[in-house]
């Protein structure tokens, strides 16, 4: 029998991962799964969790939360893989704010929905991304992408409006970085077999498709296909901003003089002049870096999702 490991981060989604507990045990009893459940008491604990989770031969680890909360069981189950331990699938349930991951990969936005989707039990082999620089030089692995520049700053200050949640949030954090992040620094990025100097509001390394909970930064991704989808944004007015947001809400910037997209296995990005604050998967990995890289790495985890 199947054991799942349910890793809830309880402050996710401003409380919702802790109101979801009694809702999700009372669905998995009704379902006859073979589970543990555990809360996380601190940033990180995820990922310590997800490797002592393979360790006990835990065959699905399931992270209960947002985007933070299944990049750091991912971090934890590359963890595992790193040391030779046989890896537990992967399996998120939605109770976050922006859930860009989950959307990238197939999962459902419910809890309901997405407990069936583990009791179907479809499985397929994703990419993961490794990133270094800023503040993890060691390096930070991340699922769905990592953004630099204009995107970052939105996800900040997205952190600042305690009163909204979800993709309102970002929508007026989106807004208000109109007026806090216009001059794009200008930096080198080094792709597999191009090199390129340009000033660059915002560099957007997706393995998913979503970022912010609605912005399309990649929509054309494919999370198994080994490479990264890079979206460059150059230089532009605050106007230009402004129409530029909703093609990225519905998909369409591709076309636009001033986004550029390209697919690569690495990637590095420095800055000649001006700071490069920087995210993965929605948590921060600089606020003024001056150099970050990224790889893919082909096949690296098995994830439940639906089949589609």
């Amino acid at each position: 029998m199947t054991t799942y490991k349910f890793i809830v981060n309880p402050v996710s989604g401003r409380g919702a991962g802790e109101k979801a507990i009694p809702l999700l045990e009372q669905s998995l009893q009704a379902l006859n799964f073979d589970y543990d459940l555990v809360v996380t008491q601190c940033p990180w604990h995820a990922c310590e969790l997800a490797l002592q989770a393979a360790e006990a031969g835990s065959d699905a680890v399931i992270a209960v939360g947002g985007d933070g909360t299944a990049n750091e069981v991912i971090n934890g189950l590359m963890q595992a893989r790193l040391k030779g331990i046989k890896t537990p699938a992967l399996g998120v349930l939605c109770v976050g704010r922006g859930n860009d991951f989950a959307f990238g990969m197939g999962i459902p936005a419910t809890v309901v929905e997405g407990i069936q989707v583990l009791k179907d039990d479809f499985r397929k082999m994703i990419d993961v991304g490794l990133v270094e620089g800023g503040l993890y030089p060691q390096g930070r692995y991340f699922g769905n992408g990592v953004g630099i520049g204009f995107d970052a700053v939105v996800g900040f200050e997205a952190l600042k409006l305690a009163p909204l949640s979800g993709f309102p949030s970002y929508i007026v954090a989106a807004l208000k970085t109109i007026f806090l992040y216009f001059n794009a620094p200008l930096v080198k990025i080094q792709l597999d077999n191009e090199t390129l100097e340009q000033p660059a509001l915002m560099v957007s390394v997706m393995n998913g498709r979503r970022m912010g909970g609605g912005f399309m930064m990649a929509p054309e991704s494919q999370t198994g296909d080994g490479k990264l989808d890079v979206c460059i944004v150059g230089q532009v007015s605050r106007a230009g901003i402004s129409v530029l947001i909703p093609r990225f809400m519905q998909g369409t910037q591709q076309g636009h003089p001033a986004v550029r997209f390209a697919r690569t296995g690495t990637i590095s990005v420095s800055a000649i002049e001006g700071k490069l604050p920087a995210h993965s998967d929605g948590e921060t990995l600089c606020t003024e870096g001056e150099y970050l890289s990224m790889k893919i790495i082909p096949q690296a985890l098995e994830i439940i999702c639906k089949n589609n």
